[in-house]
C-alpha cells in the first residue's frame, strides 16, 4: 500500500512551503510510516479530492483520504496506535490542540503579513494571479502594502514567541525530552517562513532558535534538506 501526501509547492517542486503540509509530513515521519509526497500548485489543489476537501495537506492512505493537518494527525494517532505517539496521551492531545491553535492565531497570523509578497514571488504565473486576487481580497490591501516596512514589524514575532522561549529554556522540545505534535505545529509555521522568504524572523542565540535547529535535524535532517529561501 502506498501512502501519498499531497503538498503545496511553487515553481520549485522540491521546496514545499505550506505550514500545514509540514506539520503532516513531520507527523508521518514521527510515526515511522512510509509515504510518497505529491507536490501541487495552488490552482490544482481544489480538484484533487473535492469530496474530502479543497486544501492541502491531503493524505491518501489506502482507501482513506484525509484533509487538514490536525485531522491527519488525529487519524495517524488513532489508526496506528502501535507507532510512536504524536500526543503522549489524552492530556497531550489537548495541549497539542492548544499549541496548534496558538501557532495559527498568534504566530502565523503575524508572519503572513511579513512574507506574503515573497510567497507570491515563488509561484508560477497562474498561481500568482490566484494568490494575489484571494489574498488582497482577504487583507483589503495590495500584497506590497501588506508587506511594506516589514523590518520594523519583525519584533512582533519575537513577542509572540516569548512563551516558547521561556518554556524551552528548561527542556529541548515542546513535548519535553522528545518532540511531539505540538513541536511540529510551531515548526511547520517557522519552516514555512524559512522556505518562502529570506526575511530573518527568529532571533539567533535564543531557545526557540536552538529548538528550531534541532527540529531541522530530526529524522536524519529531512526538513533541512529543503533549502531555505535566499
Amino acid at each position: 500500500m502506498t501512502r501519498i501526501l499531497y503538498e503545496l509547492c511553487g515553481t520549485d517542486v522540491a521546496r514545499p512551503f505550506s505550514p500545514f503540509c509540514w506539520r503532516a509530513r513531520m507527523a508521518l515521519l514521527h510515526k515511522g510510516l512510509e509515504f510518497e509526497t505529491a507536490p501541487r500548485p495552488f490552482t490544482e489543489i481544489a480538484g484533487l479530492a473535492p469530496d474530502a476537501g479543497k486544501t492541502v495537506p491531503l493524505l491518501v492512505d489506502g482507501e482513506r483520504t484525509i484533509c487538514d493537518s490536525w485531522t491527519i494527525a488525529e487519524y495517524l494517532e488513532d489508526t496506528y496506535p502501535d507507532r510512536p505517539s504524536l500526543f503522549g496521551g489524552a492530556g497531550g492531545r489537548a495541549a497539542a490542540r492548544f499549541i496548534d491553535s496558538w501557532a495559527n492565531a498568534s504566530v502565523s497570523a503575524l508572519i503572513v503579513r511579513l512574507i506574503v509578497k515573497d510567497i507570491h514571488d515563488i509561484l508560477a504565473p497562474a498561481d500568482q494571479a490566484y494568490f494575489r486576487e484571494t489574498r488582497e481580497a482577504r487583507f483589503g490591501q495590495t500584497l506590497e502594502e501588506v508587506q511594506h516596512d516589514r523590518e520594523g514589524r519583525v519584533a512582533e514575532v519575537a513577542k509572540a514567541l516569548m512563551p516558547m522561549n521561556i518554556m524551552l529554556r528548561s527542556q529541548p522540545f515542546i513535548g519535553g525530552d522528545n518532540p511531539l505534535y505540538g513541536d511540529y505545529s510551531l515548526f511547520g509555521t517557522l519552516q514555512w517562513a524559512r522556505v518562502s522568504s529570506p526575511l530573518k524572523l527568529v532571533e539567533t542565540d535564543t531557545p526557540v532558535a536552538d529548538w528550531f535547529e534541532r527540529c531541522l535535524d530530526l529524522f536524519e535532517g529531512e526538513a533541512r534538506k529543503t533549502p531555505a529561501a535566499r
